[in-house]
């Protein structure tokens, strides 16, 4: 094990230093000067870049750590937990992705509104924002033990640098800059897991003896997770891809509907080797380094290589947790001022755009209150997942079943739903009931009661229907 000399760390930080200062550069350059680019990026982004944001930003700093975490726990089934990812992005290309390009709406509550109402569209936002909020959270964390590890500062002390960097980027550029520079993190982030996979084969002395010496389930299908919890992770996935404010804010920055639809099946694709990478890597820091806490099951390569090495690495992570908060928070920033600010202001476009970057800022900063409370961060990344389903359950019965029309329906799903799935999950899951499988029943079932015992009207419903059938025709 190498340990790291003053002079080593030194070189180390001036690696991330200098790239942070590059990336920041790149940004203010490509910085969004008015709010359309700011929130879509002015509708020109190709379909390359848009896949790679896409992806980015369901492989960032939370499922690169906390994939080879749970990997370390369970085995190399827990690269499902990003494969779901891919099966989620084709779904969503398949069947949603033009029809909301379509729409106009770059926030999934405005996409909601215009099947239930401005009350409907609200709650949406709120659950959206509390979902992502829980993201970012966890995001910090992940973020902060990667930071830690080499740095030789505390986890607190980590995510606030995490924060101040990840909010000037999104902060100042928008989805216009953040879309481009991703493009370079997302470079530097796979040549990092491509060394970090090669150190660990050099470590283990490849495959074959770990499988001779590890327990069979750490190399099965499943592992110890069952099929329960894969099938849990795939639907609340792809549930979440669906409404996840982000993804549809970043395909709404496509050229045409159909640049859209490919941008997420591009994605799809470049999702699979990356999740089974960092399974692999997860469970080599298992063989190699049994006693260790799981949350350092990636991180602890770091100190097993060149300090050069170990320097690209530990950029590579920091590009990967750049990629995560910032997207994330963009997507919160917008929903607060799409469906809170703009309609309650009214504000010009200059006075929006400095309410945007002003908001931006405290959203960036907000989630440090909670770094220190989170648990296992793979679990609470699927709880979001599961308040996003929520969403999803509700979105897709307006669309392919319009006689559940019923705003009151449509708000008392989407508020019990959520309530029941985040009870669920502070349980801790009774009666090995994952939290994903309620927040998927839960707001089908409050629709049904409400139109069987209600039978509400279904005019109003109707004519907003026929309006978005005509937009997607």
């Amino acid at each position: 094990m190498n340990h790291f000399t003053v002079w080593d760390t030194a070189i180390i930080i001036a690696m991330v230093v200098v790239y942070i200062v590059v990336t920041a550069w790149i940004s203010i350059r490509l910085r969004s000067k008015t709010t359309e680019q700011f929130m879509v990026a002015g509708r020109s982004t190709p379909a390359v870049v848009i896949a790679i944001l896409l992806m980015s930003e369901y492989i960032g700093a939370k499922s690169t750590i906390g994939t080879s975490q749970e990997a370390f726990n369970v085995g190399i089934a827990a690269s499902w937990s990003v494969i779901s990812a891919s099966i989620g992005f084709v779904f969503f290309g398949l069947f949603m992705a033009r029809r909301l390009y379509r729409s106009g709406e770059f926030t999934i509550s405005g996409f909601i509104a215009q099947k239930y109402g401005k009350g409907a569209k609200l709650v949406v936002s709120a659950i959206m924002i509390y979902a992502l909020f829980i993201v970012n959270v966890g995001n910090y964390v992940s973020g902060a033990a990667a930071i830690s590890t080499v740095m030789r500062v505390n986890l607190p002390t980590a995510a606030f640098i995490t924060a101040i960097v990840s909010t000037i980027y999104f902060a100042w550029g928008g989805l216009k800059s953040v879309a481009y520079v991703t493009i370079l993190h997302s470079a530097v982030k796979l040549l990092g897991i491509g060394i970090l996979v090669w150190v660990a084969l050099s470590m283990t002395g490849g495959i074959a003896p770990m499988m001779q010496q590890m327990p069979a389930q750490y190399f099965t299908w499943k592992g110890a997770l069952g099929g329960g919890t894969i099938g849990a992770w795939i639907i609340g996935t792809a549930g979440a891809i669906f409404s996840t404010q982000f993804i549809i804010q970043a395909i709404s920055g496509a050229k045409s509907a159909n640049e859209a639809r490919n941008a997420t099946l591009i994605a799809g694709a470049l999702c699979v080797p990356i999740a089974i990478a960092l399974g692999f890597l997860g469970v080599a820091a298992k063989f190699l380094f049994p006693n260790i806490k799981s949350l350092y099951a990636l991180p602890i390569f770091l100190q097993h290589m060149h300090p050069l090495l170990s320097g690209v690495v530990t950029v590579s992570l920091v590009a990967s947790i750049f990629v995560s908060v910032s997207t994330v928070a963009l997507a919160i920033a917008s929903l607060i001022v799409k469906d809170f600010y703009v309609p309650r202001y009214r504000p010009s476009p200059e006075r929006e755009l400095r309410a945007t970057r002003m908001i931006s800022f405290v959203v960036g900063f907000l989630p440090l209150i909670f770094v220190l409370f989170v648990p296992q961060i793979l679990a609470l990344s699927f709880f979001t997942r599961a308040l996003r389903l929520t969403v999803t359950v509700v979105a897709l019965m307006g669309i392919y079943l319009p006689f559940f029309n019923s705003n009151r329906g449509a708000i008392w799903a989407l508020v019990l739903a959520t309530l029941a799935t985040t009870a669920w999950y502070l349980l801790g899951n009774p009666l090995g009931i994952d939290n994903m499988y309620i927040a998927l029943l839960t707001p089908a079932v409050v629709m049904v009661i409400d139109k069987l015992l209600f039978h509400p009207a279904s005019g109003n419903g109707s004519r907003i229907e026929r309006r978005v059938a005509h937009t997607d025709s």
